[in-house]
């Protein structure tokens, strides 16, 4: 289980347009925002990550950078990129799901094809949103064992503005 202000674990994988993401070598001014999400064949996931790619410039200005993540090959990745029409937000794609239960997140096997018609992987990483400090420690997470309901990123922007004004300390830090 991952610990607000405890070091969080290392991650390593290729962007589809930004070149090879190492969360050790991320450079930020406030925070790292990092969402993970199942993949191509989850609907909410689109619509989540279409309201990140909106979100990416107010999250810039409070000095945040951004990734969103997938166990997804590169072409899965790239369909979904195309989908929400992503042009700011990096998408990471290729993750262990080994990497993935080092970050906490519940993996879930396929249910065959979805709603819209696309097969889920054999395995896939549930949702999970993290906002670490610039030092790779925890500050605020956020993991779910179902798609459904998840932070909202507009909710998360405002918070940031309190956040800042007030230098608060991440929470939930005694295990």
């Amino acid at each position: 289980m991952l610990i607000p202000r405890q070091p969080a674990p290392a991650l390593r994988l290729a962007t589809l347009d930004h070149g090879a993401f190492d969360l050790a070598a991320e450079s930020a001014g406030r925070f790292i925002l990092i969402a993970f999400y199942r993949g191509l064949h989850c609907p909410i996931c689109a619509g989540y990550l279409k309201e990140l790619e909106r979100q990416v410039p107010a999250f810039a200005e409070r000095g945040v950078s951004v990734i969103a993540v997938s166990s997804d090959g590169e072409q899965r990745a790239r369909a979904m990129a195309d989908k929400i029409g992503a042009s700011a937000l990096r998408i990471g794609h290729g993750l262990d799901l080994a990497k993935a239960r080092e970050w906490g997140l519940y993996i879930s096997a396929s249910r065959g094809v979805t709603s819209i018609g696309i097969e889920e992987p054999a395995l896939f990483s549930e949702p999970g949103v993290f906002l670490l400090r610039p030092d790779r420690t925890v500050y605020w997470l956020s993991v779910q064992s179902m798609p459904f309901v998840r932070p909202n990123f507009g909710e998360i922007v405002k918070a940031l503005d309190f956040v800042i004004k007030n230098d608060y300390p991440a929470r939930g830090e005694q295990a």
